[in-house]
């Protein structure tokens, strides 16, 4: 299992970061521009990423104000599972964005960096528009 981490610190309190996150709906906001035909609803998101795959995600659980945890809801190109963890210091909040891969040899050299760049570019989004509230 391959493993792609993307780390921030969000000037809001815990509990604001977390009503984000755990609706769907929200995680549009914090994709890249090659993500496309979007579909969500609270608990689930369908869309695609250009030239590459079909997604289809639900939650699987939510710890208040600390974890998320999103796995395919439809058989996906490869096994993988999301997971967003939260922690309180101070004034702000730390969040820990992982992206757990099953990849074969041949796709984990076309799919790591691609995916590692999404982990990154969902943690920065996730800065900038919880900064502008």
């Amino acid at each position: 299992m391959s493993t792609f981490e993307s780390k921030v610190t969000i000037q809001k309190p815990i509990s604001e970061v977390y009503d984000f996150l755990a609706d769907m709906n929200n995680h549009q906001q914090l994709m890249p521009d090659s993500v496309t035909d979007w579909v969500s609803t609270y608990d689930t998101i369908k869309f695609t990423i250009q030239n590459m795959a079909k997604l289809s995600l639900a939650v699987e659980s939510r710890v208040q104000n600390s974890e998320i945890k999103i796995i395919p809801s439809e058989k996906p190109p490869f096994n993988l599972e999301l997971k967003w963890i939260l922690s309180s210091k101070n004034e702000h909040t730390e969040v820990l964005f992982t992206i757990y891969a099953d990849l074969n040899m041949m796709l984990k050299m076309m799919a790591s960096g691609p995916l590692q760049k999404l982990a990154d570019h969902e943690t920065n989004a996730l800065v900038s528009m919880l900064s502008k509230t």
